[in-house]
């Protein structure tokens, strides 16, 4: 099973932090695993032990056709002997299945194992409904399903671990938002005086409600300003921010989440957002897998590539 584990702490030197005298640090979570990275592997964690311990073989969740969490659920259960069922939203695929092999997260899973089951949208979104759980109970029999993204009180107890006991001398932690889960495990880790500020990678206001559904503390905070949009939406001021990123500190980001939040923290920085010698901790939350198929989006609309190693 998947071991417990510490990530790194990389440094951010950077002008702008000198003069505004504010010192920034990665925590490097993309590195914990070759294919189950960053929040994905703490949200997994306790998920996969209590697979195993109910007797389950098969594990069945949800997600886009880029989903992060989608590819490390496939890596996870070819790696600790799980059958993995995905339900992918959109249909497109099933109607034109030579488009998984253009995409590099579907044709990932489905290379480890997963089994993809597509749906249309407007069922994906019943996806929590019982009428739908018992179809795909029908279709699919015995197995332990994992929710879109990890989040579950589980994998909120993973990300709780995502903090360790020396990282109590930050003043901020930082970190993008899909489904909140990960934000959620930061608060209820997080020491007194500390404060979370997470970045939505959507538009939408849900979130606040769902974070609270894991955590009490009210020491977190929801940045709006950095979605750039709305979910998956990327223009050139964020393509070049995320190159030259990578260039001055060989941190690769993704520019779904990683990339807006730090380009959101930097920005903020920039503004006096921070007293001088704040001290702020970026959970880097992996989502690499995802940059070889927005590569090949860009392309399509001819904006330049990102600039950074192949994840695959």
């Amino acid at each position: 099973m998947l071991e417990a584990k510490k990530s790194t702490v990389q440094p951010v030197l950077l002008p702008v932090l000198q003069e505004k005298q504010v010192q920034l640090f990665v925590k490097r979570e993309d590195l914990l695993h070759p294919h189950i990275s960053g929040n994905k592997y703490r949200k997994l964690f306790y998920n996969l032990i209590e697979a195993r311990k109910l007797g389950h073989d098969t594990l069945l969740t949800f997600g886009g056709a880029f989903s992060n969490h989608i590819a490390a659920t496939a890596a996870a259960g070819k790696e600790f002997g799980f059958k993995t069922i995905g339900v992918i939203r959109g249909e497109e695929f099933s109607e034109k299945p030579e488009l998984i092999r253009l995409n590099p997260t579907l044709s990932f899973a489905q290379n480890q194992g997963m089994q993809l089951f597509f749906v249309p949208r407007k069922t994906y979104r019943q996806r929590n409904t019982k009428p739908f759980q018992t179809q795909l109970k029908q279709k699919f029999g015995r197995f332990y399903p994992i929710p879109q993204g990890g989040t579950n009180l589980l994998g909120v107890k993973g990300a709780k671990e995502i903090l360790q006991n020396t990282d109590i001398n930050y003043h901020f932690i930082t970190v993008a938002v899909g489904t909140g889960g990960t934000m959620a495990g930061l608060i209820e880790a997080s020491r007194i005086g500390q404060t979370v500020l997470g970045f939505p990678a959507l538009k939408e206001n849900f979130l606040h409600h769902e974070i609270k559904k894991f955590t009490p503390k009210q020491n977190g905070q929801l940045i709006r300003d950095y979605h750039f949009g709305g979910f998956a939406k990327i223009n050139r001021e964020l393509i070049d921010f995320i190159n030259v990123f990578y260039e001055q500190t060989h941190i690769p980001l993704d520019p779904v989440y990683t990339g807006k939040m730090l380009y959101g923290v930097l920005d903020m920085i920039n503004k006096n957002y921070f007293r001088p010698g704040t001290r702020i901790l970026a959970v880097h939350t992996g989502g690499l897998q995802g940059n070889d198929g927005m590569n090949f989006r860009l392309k399509k609309k001819n904006l330049p590539p990102l600039q950074i190693p192949s994840f695959y």
